[in-house]
């Protein structure tokens, strides 16, 4: 049977598909193939996951069940998707600091790529990990804490240092959220103030389909606390009479409450809920993470673009994430600004298209290590302070380079 990515826009190349039943066969069959990569929900756009040997799925891997281990900490499986984990927090009281778009991708998938949520004070969802254990090339069963030398190397590892069996996480006393939605802001008065926008709750996304290149469509602004959407309005931004989906003519069932109503934590945060098929499906993804120094003009690079962008566009999505000090992280070193494109499946137009939005971008931007972009590996490389040191924990960590594949080849790795 033919394995393809979530989007279906990827074929696996592997020879099968192996489910070991626990961890000690996992590091016998890591031990014995020349060629091994891991796979989670599949939910990446690109080859990252690919392998000409042995895919490896962890879903039938015997184990405990997430539980908190200690007060503030919650060890779990790293192969469970976010939304797996909420019976267990929901029991203990417990909440994680935020959530992806989507509650439906895997924890390690996630952290090993770097992805995120929104909030200008709130970082990527690879900083809630404070400890880790994984399957390195040699077989080895590698526990890493947070403080360690190797931590903040090995934790967006894109899957390149082993397979990751266990993470432990960050998590705080549970809230309720509510979610307001405001149509119709002018961007030219978002980009005068963009940080008062940003900041208007805890989480804020903006979503635009640059079919009218001043206009943000949608801005959703999730907070557990006071909204303060004095800057939206003056943009024009008006609370939406109805629940609203981000992209244009889509049934917003499958999205979370809005409207303003709170409630708990796991069914705000997330754009989408766990029991519906997210989005439209059938889309590529792209991302570019840019410094928020770069941020306006950034934005403005991609409205000048808007006749080419809009016509292969579902939306467009602008979110912001805190500074981390994780090596390969999108965030490394500098408060971040995502620019998010869902596209129409049409990969052969998308890719042409690319390589003219990555050259109007800042310096500063770094793609999604799990979405669609045409970026040389050398010039992504080129965007990371620590790319050396990373190399050299590959090194260590899998000298016969069994995790390798073609998109790391292409990174120089």
């Amino acid at each position: 049977m033919t394995q393809r990515n979530w989007a279906g826009n990827v074929s696996y190349s592997s020879s099968r598909v192996a489910e070991p039943a626990s961890v000690e066969d996992l590091t016998a069959l890591v031990a014995s193939e020349p060629r091994v990569r891991a796979l989670g929900s599949r939910h990446c756009f690109n080859d990252i996951a690919d392998t000409p040997g042995v895919h490896v799925s962890l879903a039938r891997l015997r184990g405990e069940e997430p539980r908190l281990t200690a007060p503030g900490t919650l060890r779990t499986p790293a192969w469970l998707r976010y939304g797996d984990l909420v019976p267990v927090l929901r029991e203990a009281g417990a909440a994680l600091a935020n959530l992806a778009s989507l509650p439906h991708i895997s924890v390690a998938g996630a952290v090993q790529t770097g992805t995120h949520g929104s909030g200008d004070r709130i970082g990527t969802l690879a900083t809630q990990v404070s400890a880790l254990e994984l399957v390195t090339g040699t077989g080895e069963v590698l526990r890493l804490e947070r403080g360690e030398p190797d931590f903040d190397g090995a934790v967006v590892g894109l899957g390149a240092l082993g397979v990751l069996t266990h993470v432990e996480l960050d998590v705080s006393p549970a809230r309720d959220v509510a979610q307001h939605v405001y149509e119709g802001v002018r961007l030219d008065d978002v980009l005068a103030d963009l940080a008062a926008v940003t900041g208007a709750g805890d989480s804020v996304s903006m979503f635009t389909h640059w079919q009218d290149p001043a206009v943000v469509s949608q801005v959703w602004v999730k907070s557990g606390g006071d909204v303060d959407d004095a800057a939206i309005r003056h943009a024009g931004g008006r609370p939406a009479d109805g629940p609203r989906h981000p992209i244009a003519g889509i049934d917003p069932t499958p999205c979370t409450p809005q409207l303003g109503a709170p409630g708990p934590w796991y069914d705000r945060l997330p754009h989408f809920r766990l029991e519906f098929t997210p989005s439209v499906g059938e889309e590529l993804q792209s991302e570019y993470l840019v410094d928020r120094g770069d941020a306006v003009d950034a934005i403005r690079a991609v409205q000048d673009l808007a006749p080419r962008i809009a016509p292969l566009l579902f939306v467009c999505e602008i979110r912001t994430m805190a500074s981390d000090g994780l090596w390969l992280s999108p965030a490394q070193g500098r408060d971040t600004v995502g620019l998010h494109f869902t596209w129409r499946p049409d990969e052969s137009a998308v890719r042409q298209l690319l390589p003219e939005i990555e050259r109007a971008l800042p310096a500063s931007a770094r793609p999604h290590w799990g979405k669609v972009f045409t970026l040389p590996g050398h010039d992504v490389a080129a965007r990371y302070p620590r790319w050396a040191d990373f190399v050299d924990l590959r090194r260590r960590l899998d000298p016969e380079r069994r995790f390798a594949n073609a998109y790391l080849e292409r990174l120089g790795l």
